[in-house]
């Protein structure tokens, strides 16, 4: 196969008038001054020499057309005007049409043949994904390569010992002669020399060993980048999109873009680029209103045209809004009655509807046909795009105010901040999307509270559910003993802490599709590669969240099932505590505000443990519990007092009365009362 003689002009070419037309559109805003004149001047001249290297003369004269455009505002930025921008614009345009022609058959046959459009000119975001691939592949496979050198150098580590060791033996050169005589035998010097030389290759070997690993590091991490590209090289041709669109149309719009700085897949970028070009033109055509509409209403008389770029949970959402009239529910429905693309029988539409049938294409409420609109085949980009990419539309419209559409779609390839964790038993390390991570802490055993629903521990006031790593990704039965780490996530339907064997610190990842022929739990979203090239898992911090709340089984079995329990305390907050604690752990719970009314409950129903309070009016705990202890039907009860009084003297008079237990208020720990009343339950 023949080179490509353009391989390296045409990626510098799309930087230069990526540059360029970012710094005509400034000039035309009046953002920019004498200073970017001059910098647009040396784009343009140094595009004109490399076009000439490469024996591009049409490419060339328009450089140098664009020269020609801009040398006289060299020191009056501030004189340019529409037909010179026009003309620079034009320029590029033709640019851009030459370097398709000159990019290879495969490559220049996915583009579009005939004319030029604005969506196709600056395709900066269209990498060599195949040699940044291969190059990704190549240093990956060499790390993996690292660790049979280290291995070598650990081999070498152990000649030095045995070396060390053979030179500490003096029998071994002269057993019958003295020590002096023998260090100065040749067998000796040898093996000394033999140590030295040994010791020499392990330190060598140990630095070179350590230097490359971290240089292939570096180089793995430059590779993935560049297997990524920022969202905001979108920016550019979307602007010039909102700008020719407003210019034939006679309107005035301001474009305005964020979230630039995220990496995606070029792919994924190259792919939404089409569904963005129409959602723009389709803002500008259809949503703003002329600047005589706009006065009328009291709008400012430019209207604004934004998409802002963000990750929403592991999804990338691209959001396009204008600030126009909004979608005329009603002339879409007329429409599209007309159309046959509805059933007669739906007299109104919501957002769901007004999607599905604008994004099925043969809508339009334009009322004549241009370039720009009317036609009503715009959309159908949009609905292939997104289908291609796995992905969703949003739609919200105020009258008035107006329309957004929202794209969402997974990302296949992205970087992202992740929290990495051994889940523990035969589990590697996985990684966690670190947007979703509130808290880390240590947590023992007798913290975990068990109810019916499952598991859970206490986290900023409230029971949280809980569930180990380990169990949520195979399913297998758990025990409840030992520590754990914990990890609280936040996610759409609330927190949940996850249990793991050991927290082993954040690291910024390129998140990789799993294979489409894998297999795996939902919990498992994505792949990526750890430093020595290791394929490690990402997981889905919602589908954590729903499998912590699902509750999983343990080898104890630790259930109270709906055991009774009377709560006896004057303080209506203690109360509403302890009967919110034991109710979440599975019991029935009672309460009783003095420990006369704790008496009539006992008199009418059978309790399985009591809590009562010591101080209280009437009749105090003390007294309560030498009560019920007189009575034969109660005196079998198991009594926890639960009081502010820590003085010994207090504890000896609780184990005098026949209480079980003894808990201060002060020291509260919910963890600490359902670890003691479990085993008084158990009977």
């Amino acid at each position: 196969m023949a080179q490509d003689p353009y391989r390296y002009f045409r990626p510098e070419a799309h930087e230069i008038l990526e540059k360029f037309s970012r710094g005509i559109l400034d000039l035309e805003k009046g953002e920019s001054g004498a200073a970017t004149i001059q910098h647009l001047l040396r784009l343009a001249h140094t595009l004109k020499g490399a076009a000439r290297v490469v024996k591009q003369s049409e490419i060339a004269n328009r450089a140098h057309a664009i020269e020609d455009a801009l040398l006289p505002l060299r020191h009056s930025p501030q004189q340019i005007g529409r037909e010179q921008i026009d003309t620079v614009l034009q320029h590029v345009d033709a640019i851009n049409s030459q370097l398709i022609l000159l990019a290879p058959a495969t490559e220049a046959a996915a583009l579009a043949p005939g004319k030029l459009t604005t969506e196709e000119a600056p395709r900066t975001i269209r990498a060599d994904l195949a040699e940044a691939d291969a190059i990704l592949d190549s240093v990956v496979e060499t790390h993996a390569l690292m660790n049979g050198l280290r291995t070598a150098a650990q081999g070498v580590q152990q000649l030095t010992r045995l070396a060390d060791l053979l030179v500490s033996q003096p029998a071994l050169f002269a057993p019958h002669a003295q020590d002096r005589s023998m260090r100065s035998s040749r067998r000796f010097v040898v093996a000394e020399e033999l140590r030295r030389k040994i010791g020499g290759l392990e330190r060598n070997l140990g630095s070179l060993v350590d230097q490359m690993d971290r240089e292939l590091r570096q180089l793995r991490e430059a590779a993935e980048r560049l297997r990524l590209v920022p969202a905001g090289n979108l920016f550019t041709t979307l602007e010039r999109v909102a700008r020719d669109t407003a210019r034939a149309l006679s309107k005035q719009v301001a474009f305005k873009g964020t979230g630039g700085d995220i990496r995606l897949d070029a792919r994924v970028l190259d792919t939404v680029q089409g569904a963005l070009v129409q959602l723009i033109r389709n803002a500008v055509a259809h949503g703003i209103e002329s600047s005589d509409e706009r006065t009328k209403t009291r709008k400012p008389s430019v209207g604004v045209v934004s998409l802002a770029i963000s990750r929403r949970d592991r999804r990338i959402v691209f959001s396009c809004s204008d600030d126009g009239h909004g979608v005329d529910l009603e002339v879409v429905r007329r429409v599209a009655l007309q159309r046959g693309l509805l059933d007669s029988a739906a007299s109104e539409l919501g957002s769901e509807d007004i999607v599905r049938v604008l994004l099925r294409g043969g809508i339009s409420t334009s009322k004549t046909v241009t370039e720009e609109s009317g036609r009503g085949i715009g959309l159908d980009v949009v609905r292939e795009s997104v289908e291609q990419l796995g992905g969703e539309v949003g739609f919200r419209s105020t009258p008035g105010i107006g329309t957004t559409f929202e794209i969402t779609i997974p990302p296949s390839l992205s970087s992202m901040e992740a929290l990495i964790v051994q889940a523990g038993g035969n589990s590697g390390a996985v990684a966690i999307p670190l947007h979703a991570v509130r808290a880390t802490r240590r947590l023992e055993a007798n913290e975990i509270t068990f109810a019916a629903l499952g598991a859970s521990i206490r986290y900023d006031e409230e029971a949280i559910s809980f569930v180990p790593l380990v169990s949520a990704l195979n399913g297998t039965v758990w025990s409840p003993k030992g520590n754990w780490a914990v990890v609280v996530l936040a996610g759409a339907n609330g927190l949940a802490a996850i249990g793991v064997e050991r927290l082993l610190g954040t690291a910024k990842i390129v998140v990789r599709p799993l294979p489409q022929h894998l297999v795996t739990s939902s919990i498992v979203v994505a792949a990526s590669l750890d430093a020595d090239g290791n394929p490690q898992l990402v997981l889905d911090p919602d589908s954590l969240i729903a499998a912590a709340r699902r509750g999983c089984a343990t080898e104890l079995d630790t259930k109270p099932t709906k055991r009774t329990v009377l709560v006896v305390d004057d303080s209506l907050t203690t109360r509403m505590l302890e009967q919110s604690i034991l109710e979440s752990a599975g019991y029935d719970v009672d309460v009783a505000a003095s420990g006369e009314e704790g008496i009539e409950r006992i008199r009418s129903k059978r309790y399985e443990l009591i809590l009562v309070d010591v101080e209280m009016p009437g009749m105090d705990g003390f007294t309560f519990i030498e009560h019920i202890r007189s009575d034969a039907k109660s005196r079998d009860i198991p009594a926890v007092v639960v009081t502010s009084l820590a003085d010994p003297e207090y504890r000896q008079r609780c184990r005098d009365v026949g209480a079980q237990g003894y808990i201060v208020k002060s020291e509260f720990n919910q963890a600490e009362l359902l670890s003691m009343i479990k085993p008084m339950m158990a009977a």
